[in-house]
């Protein structure tokens, strides 16, 4: 088989295995956790954990923070799906784990697919620990993963995203914000491609183009999962101030410890929106 060919099998096999696991509980909903944010995969009820090295052509995971399982089962009584990490886009070139993974989803009859990732903010009223609501993006990553041969059995060759950050499921995730009582931001998320932090200039110019917060994920899952018919929603979670704009020295560790901050917030938000969802 070719390398298209092989995807589109280990699509099928992936999602039969998330199925046959699932034991009848068909979550509709799936959420891919950001880097030191994996607790709330400590959440779920009646878990059934898959390694992601049991689903053929899922992503091989190599940065601390992301555990690499599928978990399925249930956050405040709703059926889910939890994929404790991802592979971001600075450790490979193959964008074919990732559409493998959220085809996947799909396939096995997720709808909505809830994004979260550790983000610096570019504005002062948006702290560290604190949330943000992402209500768009843009894609600095120099790449698109629908780049390639186009498969009409998963999506168009060309695809609309003027609602790429599904707006219905957004305002579910505020009402959720409300009645925890959480402080919850919105914004506009800028994708860099990494694995170097961005330069005081850098951050100068996403801010000057009405960036928010910046990352180094989640946009490319957006794409594909719009691509496919899903509906995307996500949050971050304000790790660090972009650079030049504190005298923070920015690490990836740096990033985990501030994570960890904001995750009781992150956690009572998630298992409280999917209740609306």
């Amino acid at each position: 088989m070719n390398e298209s060919q092989t995807h589109v099998e280990n699509v099928r096999q992936s999602a039969e295995k998330i199925v046959a696991a699932s034991a009848g509980l068909k979550p509709k909903i799936a959420i891919i956790l950001g880097s030191g944010l994996g607790g709330l995969a400590k959440q779920v009820e009646d878990a059934v954990t898959i390694p992601y090295a049991e689903l053929p052509g899922f992503p091989v995971l190599t940065v601390s923070g992301h555990a690499g399982n599928l978990i399925l089962g249930k956050l405040g009584g709703v059926p889910v799906v939890v994929l404790n990490g991802r592979k971001h886009f600075y450790e490979t070139h193959d964008a074919y784990p990732l559409k493998t993974m959220i085809r996947a989803l799909k396939s096995a009859g997720v709808e909505t697919l809830f994004l979260s990732n550790a983000a610096g903010s570019l504005r002062a009223n948006i702290v560290v620990s604190g949330l943000m609501l992402i209500t768009d993006h843009i894609n600095f990553l120099g790449l698109n993963p629908l780049v390639g041969p186009n498969d009409e059995s998963f999506g168009p060759r060309f695809v609309p995203v003027t609602d790429a950050w599904d707006r219905d499921g957004s305002e579910k995730i505020r009402e959720a914000a409300k009645q925890e009582n959480i402080s919850l931001h919105s914004g506009v998320y800028v994708a860099f491609r990494g694995p170097s932090f961005e330069t005081p200039a850098e951050i100068r110019m996403v801010q000057g183009w009405g960036g928010d917060a910046v990352g180094m994920s989640s946009v490319p899952e957006c794409l594909i999962a719009r691509h496919c018919g899903m509906k995307v929603v996500g949050v971050s979670c304000i790790t660090n101030m972009g650079a030049g704009l504190s005298d923070e020295k920015l690490s990836h560790a740096h990033t985990l410890e501030n994570a960890s901050k904001g995750a009781a917030d992150f956690e009572r938000l998630v298992i409280a929106a999917v209740k609306l969802l």
